[in-house]
């Protein structure tokens, strides 16, 4: 949703304002997470001299995603704040690359806004659980919902030379 910033440049003071998050899914560039519950996007617009603004603001979701470990649906919530200062598009001055995301002239893209900050607030493993057993990995089958009894014995490839020596020298 675009919100006009003109009028916010010459108040004194601080404007609350509750402006809705329209995105449907969060994309981080590889895969589209599908936003289950979504709350407004809350932002503060406070101006801090001749021109420039002071953006803060909170946003939080729930999205539907994967376990990392054992593949079962899952909802995450993610919440991020920020606080951003942005300046009149008329005066000279250097944009920051943050500032070309989301402003454009007067208009500042509230939705670009959060979910820029949303993706960088994403966890970095997401778990159905703390205590996960994840899939078995002969059969692929979820150990949380029961033991499969596949042998998942990993021999520590250190001492492969050591085995091979055995095995050679065993007496049948």
């Amino acid at each position: 949703m675009l919100v006009n910033l003109t009028e916010y440049f010459d108040i004194n003071g601080t404007s609350h304002l509750s402006v809705p998050f329209e995105a449907e899914d969060l994309f981080d560039g590889i895969e589209h997470r599908e936003i289950v519950k979504r709350s407004p996007i809350e932002l503060d617009i406070t101006s801090i001299g001749e021109g420039k603004l002071e953006i803060k603001g909170d946003v939080s979701i729930t999205l539907k995603d994967k376990c990392s470990r054992c593949l079962e649906d899952v909802e995450v919530e993610v919440s991020a704040s920020f606080d951003y200062s942005v300046v009149k598009p008329d005066g000279y001055h250097e944009l920051s690359d943050d500032e070309q995301l989301f402003m454009d002239g007067y208009s500042l893209n509230a939705d670009i806004l959060a979910n820029n900050e949303l993706l960088m607030s994403l966890p970095m493993k997401v778990l159905c659980k703390d205590d996960c057993k994840g899939l078995c990995p002969v059969c692929f089958i979820n150990r949380n919902h029961g033991n499969c009894g596949c042998d998942t014995f990993v021999p520590d490839p250190r001492m492969a030379a050591l085995t091979d020596i055995f095995n050679a020298n065993k007496e049948v």
